[in-house]
């Protein structure tokens, strides 16, 4: 029988500042393939700031090199300022509000958060041209675009999704995908951080980060019919194997990086690795054995990328940039030393510290320009591999 073509998929990760990581990755590939070419990835999944990504891949699909430019120039002059407001009222408002009103009525006001993330929605509807997403799926340049959040009501990961007709829900525990329209709300909701940004309103529903209970973070790509997934995380831990000691008591600011690593790094990570070990467990028991006991498991090849540098080091180095009265806040909590930089780099929304991981994603993923050429070539991921592994074999 003919092998069909693979359905590629591409996963975008939550993680604030640090998605401008995935622009960087995304811009590489843009080099690598011919210019004017329509959008690689039919399927296109986001959480979080990966979402946002996503949303706008999507809405410029007929022309990828053109919406990897967009994003960079967005993201290359970003500032905290667009996001959220940074300045002394709304500061001091966030946290009056939200404690005044608990202690004397025990309930919480709308939109009730430490920051005021207006600013994002302002220019989420400037950039992204939410009409146009439907318009590229009717001409075939997309199959589907999933946004994920996080249902605070039943305490399920939902992936919306906007696709073909032949597309249908899916439920399985504690998740499930849902066919909408998306929408500018549906980005705000997936990258609604609990307590620093206020919960997005979808439907009638509060949903916050699509990172929260999001125990399968491969599994809107492969429910859309992926056969081939590219993963962009931003952890940045991974490759550098370092053994971190800490001088003293961790601040607060310490555990809110461990707190949010955990959320938005581990799980996919986890994700990642679950299926690596089912590809070679279908692998080796063969199309025969799996025919033979009904196992109706298929393969999907994955190639992820993360950052070859610890993401919060750089932030370290980028500190200052934040604005003023955020800075005031933030130092009690140990978020302005350098001990404290993971969680900031969370919030680190300056062109300094996002233009420092758009070229390190750019640098990574052209020193995996071989692994990115086979990702998009008709042969299977696992077979590359093994002839890698085979030719390392053969040199030593």
């Amino acid at each position: 029988m003919p092998q069909q073509d693979p359905v590629r998929g591409l996963v975008l990760s939550g993680g604030g500042a640090r998605g401008a990581y995935q622009v960087g990755v995304l811009s590489a590939i843009a080099e690598l393939l011919d210019r004017g070419t329509p959008n690689p990835f039919p399927i296109i999944c986001g959480t979080s700031a990966g979402a946002i990504n996503a949303a706008a891949l999507a809405a410029n699909a007929g022309n990828y090199r053109t919406a990897v430019r967009g994003l960079e120039r967005v993201w290359s002059n970003l500032t905290a300022e667009q996001v959220y407001r940074t300045d002394l009222y709304a500061c001091l408002r966030g946290i009056v509000r939200w404690l005044f009103s608990g202690f004397t009525t025990g309930r919480t006001p709308e939109r009730s958060a430490l920051l005021d993330n207006l600013p994002l929605q302002r220019l989420l509807t400037l950039v992204v041209n939410f009409q146009r997403i439907q318009q590229n799926i009717d001409l075939g340049h997309l199959r589907a675009l999933s946004i994920t959040a996080s249902n605070y009501a039943t305490g399920e990961s939902e992936s919306f999704f906007q696709g073909d007709r032949d597309l249908a829900d899916w439920v399985r525990a504690r998740r499930k995908g849902k066919r909408s329209i998306i929408g500018v709300e549906h980005l705000l909701a997936s990258a609604a951080i609990p307590i620093l940004f206020p919960a997005g309103k979808v439907d009638g529903g509060y949903y916050g980060d699509g990172a929260l209970r999001q125990l399968a973070p491969l599994s809107p790509a492969v429910h859309l019919g992926a056969s081939r997934l590219l993963v962009i995380g931003v952890s940045g831990n991974v490759s550098a194997g370092r053994q971190r000691v800490l001088s003293g008591y961790p601040s607060m600011a310490q555990v809110l990086g461990h707190v949010l690593n955990s959320v938005f790094v581990d799980t996919l990570e986890g994700d990642v690795e679950r299926l690596e070990r089912i590809n070679h467990t279908l692998a080796a028991l063969g199309e025969r054995a799996r025919r033979k006991h009904g196992i109706t498991l298929r393969e999907v090849d994955v190639l992820k990328i993360y950052p070859s540098r610890p993401i919060d080091e750089i932030a370290a180095e980028h500190l200052k940039e934040l604005p003023r009265t955020l800075r005031f806040f933030l130092r009690g909590s140990g978020a302005t030393r350098s001990p404290g930089a993971s969680a900031m780099s969370y919030l680190l929304f300056e062109p300094g510290f996002t233009r420092a991981l758009i070229e390190m994603g750019y640098k990574d993923a052209m020193g995996r320009k071989q692994e990115i050429e086979a990702f998009f070539s008709h042969d299977s991921l696992l077979d590359v591999e093994k002839e890698n592994d085979q030719e390392g074999v053969e040199a030593s």
